[in-house]
């Protein structure tokens, strides 16, 4: 029997009027703690966030100001934004040979005087050892295969590169925007996930070299790296907020609070709201928010100090968006004006989303008919060279089902 669709609808319509119901206490919540988080002076707030490694959330480091709103840079007369998205095909167990597709898409885009656009795919076949597998370099037995989350990590390091080499051919003389979706924080790798050796690797020898090249590069011209992550569900921000108004010690922190909410007061003001909720409120369409530093473990602990991972919200004009950023372009005005820019130059282009990273996506984009033909592909090369393209009868059962 199928899902109870005359059940569920009576579920959501309960769900959605208790939200309806509490909308408006929330509202008032969410005014007392701006009101409260207006009171903090910067220097306050920049000493209590400095010191939550301690703490049970995630809150971010302030170096600018609590709050603060600011507006976008003029625009400019001639300019380039560069793009690269991906996708892939997983490594697939029920096949008798290891393999995966990484597929690259970007584009060019060029305004002012002499516009133009490039758009391009670039797909990639990992079948070597060396692809499929990232060795422990302390151990011949030591070795995890590449595929599921970890392949996601590969994927993105692999973007980056493919950033900064269509970086370096965009015109010489013009100021250059960067862009990929999502996150430069690898957040897989926090915690007891992936053993040492597979976090070096990914940051060590390839995110990093990475970076700092795309950081010469801004050496010889303006260039700018960015992330942009649509509709983030973060509370960095809010629990910067919460540990500058928090008056306790941290042993009673640990025994109260969460990364979500707490129990003692004034912290527990923050409770359930996200970043985007405090600047929905708080910037007009185009504006910024100050920049902070995130206090993940990965960016701490494992990126250089000129790549650490810094992040700004954006009111994009249909959603509030998060832009990430490292070091080398926070801390450098030109830059980081350059980025703020052009975020919101391609909001404004592409209905309230990166237009430079929406065309990206659509090249990269792999649907579910390229993998049906991927497959087949595959099991034809193989029957080819006279060689098994037998499946696992799980998989054929699934595909040819006899009820």
């Amino acid at each position: 029997m199928g899902l109870d669709m005359g059940q569920t609808v009576l579920q959501l319509d309960k769900f959605t009027q208790s939200v309806r119901g509490a909308s408006k206490a929330r509202e008032e919540r969410l005014t007392a703690l701006i009101n409260s988080a207006s009171g903090i002076d910067p220097d306050t707030a920049a000493e209590k966030t400095s010191v939550t490694k301690q703490r049970p959330y995630l809150a971010a480091e302030v170096e600018e100001s609590l709050l603060g709103v600011y507006p976008p840079p003029p625009p400019l007369a001639d300019w380039v934004v560069a793009a690269v998205d991906g996708s892939h095909i997983d490594v697939d167990r029920h096949l008798p040979v290891a393999c995966y597709l990484l597929n690259f898409g970007g584009c060019v885009l060029t305004y002012g005087a002499k516009p133009d656009a490039t758009l391009f795919s670039e797909p990639h076949l990992a079948t070597t050892q060396e692809e499929l597998y990232i060795t422990d370099p302390a151990s011949s037995t030591g070795e995890e295969m590449i595929s599921g989350g970890l392949l996601g990590l590969v994927r993105t390091v692999k973007e980056l590169e493919t950033l900064a080499n269509t970086i370096e051919q965009c015109p010489p003389n013009l100021p250059v925007l960067g862009l990929v979706d999502g996150s430069l924080v690898m957040w897989p790798l926090s915690g007891q996930a992936y053993r040492p050796y597979i976090t070096d690797a990914i940051v060590g020898d390839g995110l990093l070299p990475v970076m700092n090249r795309l950081e010469g590069l801004a050496e010889t011209r303006p260039v700018a790296l960015a992330a942009y992550v649509s509709y983030p569900r973060s509370t960095e921000a809010i629990n910067a907020v919460r540990c500058s108004l928090c008056p306790h010690d941290v042993t009673i922190c640990t025994q109260s609070c969460n990364n979500r909410r707490s129990t003692q007061q004034p912290c527990n003001g923050a409770n359930e709201f996200l970043d985007r909720d405090l600047f929905e409120r708080l910037l007009e369409p185009g504006w910024r928010s100050p920049v902070y530093k995130t206090n993940s473990s990965v960016s701490r602990d494992s990126y250089n100090e000129s790549n650490k991972v810094y992040f700004f919200y954006i009111n994009a004009g249909e959603e509030i968006g998060r832009v990430e950023i490292p070091k080398w372009v926070a801390k450098n005005e030109t830059l980081l004006s350059l980025a703020h820019g052009l975020v919101w130059d391609q909001c404004q282009r592409g209905q309230g989303y990166p237009v430079a990273i929406s065309e990206s996506h659509e090249q990269a984009v792999v649907s579910a008919g390229d993998r049906r033909v991927f497959r087949r592909m595959l099991t034809d090369s193989l029957e080819r060279q006279g060689l098994t393209a037998a499946t696992s009868q799980k998989d054929r059962s699934k595909r040819s089902p006899w009820v």
